[in-house]
């Protein structure tokens, strides 16, 4: 039998015939507009950052880019939760990701110190763009397979898009907390900028929010404690997102080692 299941990649050509349910073109439901609108809205706020970033407004550009990265992980959940997922919104999310975490980012570090290095720092911003690109059309080829191993234990296959913009705004976290211009030496951005490039395309198991559960017991403190850092973002802005940041990479080894340990106890399992 044919799979009649929605491709939810893109197009092979731009002359392919549409979807057709019941020998009508599939629209977009009204349900759906709801996700898409705040897709949309993330799409402009990622890109409003670039304008912020043109004017020098480097603190009106680092909000804009993580409010989009807000939006973005509200507006699938917000699909499930209406039943409203679609291949329209699909083909939405993935380019508002692309431009809002990849180039609006890549565009912002250039401006604010990269373009001192004109062609090293121009190449280290490329980088970013490309392997956030790069990382997004993986994940829509991913997404029909049934085998994934990272998946299928509760991680992630490399850094996530708003996450990969997030930790590569550090030297500019660093530089409005403590106002030290080294900060902002273009070299070691743009170094910075090539590794956080290379995590989002890497095959490195990472963190999935969602698989976190904690036990019942602890869920009163886990609460509080979201609680406080949300008051600590108002509070302290910088040095709570150096801390996110920092707590983030200090978790990475930890994930790969329980991903192994997982991994091995499978084969384990499957050779019994």
């Amino acid at each position: 039998m044919g799979d009649d299941r929605p491709r939810v990649g893109p197009k092979a050509a731009e002359d392919e015939m549409p979807l057709m349910r019941g020998g009508r073109a599939s629209g977009l439901a009204l349900r759906a507009v709801v996700p898409n609108a705040i897709t949309a809205a993330a799409l402009c706020s990622g890109l409003t950052g670039i304008r912020f970033a043109i004017a020098g407004m480097w603190k009106e550009a680092i909000l804009a880019v993580l409010v989009a990265g807000l939006l973005d992980g509200i507006d699938g959940r917000i699909a499930r939760l209406l039943k409203a997922q679609s291949r329209f919104g699909a083909e939405l999310d993935s380019l508002a990701d692309s431009l809002s975490f990849g180039m609006a980012p890549a565009l912002i570090l250039f401006l604010w110190s990269l373009e001192d290095l004109p062609r090293l720092g121009w190449f280290a911003s490329l980088a970013f763009a490309i392997c956030c690109a790069l990382r997004l059309a993986r994940f829509n080829a991913m997404i029909d397979v049934d085998e994934q191993p990272h998946k299928s234990a509760g991680f992630l296959t490399g850094v996530p898009a708003p996450v990969g913009a997030g930790l590569a705004f550090l030297p500019i976290y660093l530089w409005m907390a403590t106002g030290l211009e080294d900060f902002r030496h273009p070299v070691a951005v743009a170094g910075w900028t090539a590794l956080i490039a290379f995590l989002m395309i890497s095959n490195l198991a990472t963190l999935s929010w969602t698989s976190l559960r904690p036990r019942r017991n602890v869920r009163l403190e886990v609460i509080a404690v979201v609680g406080m850092v949300f008051a600590a973002l108002l509070m302290e802005p910088w040095w709570t997102l150096i801390a996110i940041c920092t707590g983030y990479l200090v978790l990475m080894p930890f994930t790969v080692f329980r991903y192994a340990r997982i991994r091995r106890q499978r084969d384990a399992e499957s050779a019994v």
